[in-house]
C-alpha cells in the first residue's frame, strides 16, 4: 500500500468516529504529518477528546490523557522522584508526558505555571526534572483541547505557548444529518475500542520525512513571504508573524500537498492551511470588525497570487 493510500485510510477511519468533519480531520492529520502540536478549541461536547483519541489509535501511538484542572501541578505532568526504602535511594516515576501522544484535555483550566510546564516538552521533546534532562518518546505530539476563554474557570494560554501549536482548529456543531447519525449510532467510545492502527509509529516517522522532501519552488516561497509581510504591515493585524510561524505554514502546506499525493507545494496548499496555522498567533487591528480567521481570509484575498 502506498504512503498516500495509508494516509487516506487514517482519514477514513477517523471519519467513522467524528462524523461530518472531514476537513477538520484532514487538518489534524496534516498537523501530525508536519510534526507539529495541535490545539482544538471549541465548546464542551462536540468531540474534541474523541477526535484526539481516534487519531492516536489510528496512528498506532502510545496515548496518555491528562485532565487539566486548577489544582494540577507541573510534577503531575512530568513526574517526580520518590525515595524507595528497598533501593535506598530516589527513583524517578515518569508522568503522563512520557507518551507519544499526550492529550492535554481542557488545557486552559489549569493555571499558567502548569501550562508552562509543557513548553520544554513541546519545543525540545524533553523534560528537565530535578536538574536531569530526560528525552521523551519519538514521535511526540501534544494534542490540547481548549474551552472558549469566556467560560468560567479558564485561563488564557500565554502567547509563547500558543506559538508552539502548529495548528489550532475548531470543530463546531455537526450538521443535521451528522447529528442524527450520532444520535442513532453506537457510543463513539465503544467504537474507538474496536479500532485498529492503520499506520505504525515507524511509518508515521517515514511520512514525516516524506513531508520534508516535498518541493517548494522559488515562486511559492515568494508568495509565502508576501503573506508573511502582509501580516506585518499594520493593515490587517496588530503584530505580524514570526519567522517560526512562517516555517510552520510551509511545513503544514507541504503536509497538505503530500495528502493530495503531490511532491510539490501549490499556492492552494498554503491558502488551505494558513488560517489554521496563523489565526491563533495574530490579533486583528482595532476596528477590523472580523474574527481572527475571517481576517486571515480577507488578507489572503488581498495578496495577489504569484
Amino acid at each position: 500500500m502506498t504512503l498516500h493510500a495509508r494516509i487516506r485510510r487514517v482519514v477514513e477511519q477517523i471519519n467513522l468516529i467524528i462524523v461530518g468533519k472531514q476537513p477538520q480531520i484532514e487538518d489534524c492529520v496534516a498537523c501530525l504529518l508536519a510534526g507539529g502540536h495541535l490545539l482544538i478549541e471549541d465548546v464542551p461536547g462536540v468531540g474534541k477528546t474523541t477526535l484526539s483519541h481516534a487519531l492516536s489509535v489510528s496512528l498506532g501511538l502510545q496515548f496518555s490523557r491528562v485532565q487539566f484542572t486548577a489544582d494540577l501541578m507541573p510534577s503531575d505532568l512530568v513526574g517526580v522522584s520518590v525515595y524507595e526504602r528497598g533501593r535506598e535511594g530516589f527513583v524517578f516515576h515518569p508522568g503522563p508526558v512520557f507518551a507519544q501522544v499526550l492529550l492535554a484535555d481542557e488545557i486552559n483550566r489549569a493555571g499558567p505555571r502548569t501550562q508552562s510546564a509543557l513548553l520544554e516538552a513541546m519545543e525540545e521533546q524533553q523534560v528537565t526534572v530535578e536538574g536531569q534532562t530526560r528525552a521523551l518518546p519519538r514521535p511526540f505530539f501534544v494534542i490540547a483541547t481548549q474551552n472558549p476563554t469566556d467560560q468560567l474557570g479558564t485561563y488564557p494560554l500565554p502567547e509563547s505557548q500558543l506559538d508552539r501549536f502548529l495548528m489550532c482548529i475548531t470543530l463546531g456543531y455537526p450538521d443535521r444529518a451528522s447529528e442524527r447519525a450520532l444520535l442513532a449510532g453506537r457510543d463513539r467510545r465503544e467504537v474507538i475500542q474496536e479500532l485498529q492502527p492503520v499506520m505504525s509509529a515507524a511509518e508515521l516517522q517515514a511520512a514525516q520525512q516524506a513531508v520534508l522532501a516535498v518541493h517548494a519552488s522559488e515562486a511559492l516561497l515568494d508568495y509565502l513571504q508576501a503573506l508573511i509581510a502582509a501580516t506585518r504591515d499594520g493593515r490587517w493585524f496588530a503584530e505580524g508573524l514570526s519567522p517560526r510561524a512562517g516555517i510552520a505554514v510551509l511545513r503544514a502546506a507541504k503536509a497538505h500537498a503530500l495528502m493530495d499525493a503531490r511532491d510539490y507545494v501549490a499556492p492552494d496548499d498554503v491558502q488551505a492551511v494558513l488560517a489554521q496555522v496563523v489565526a491563533h498567533r495574530l490579533v486583528p487591528v482595532a476596528g477590523a470588525g472580523r474574527g481572527r480567521r475571517e481576517q486571515v481570509q480577507a488578507m489572503i484575498e488581498g495578496v495577489p497570487l504569484p
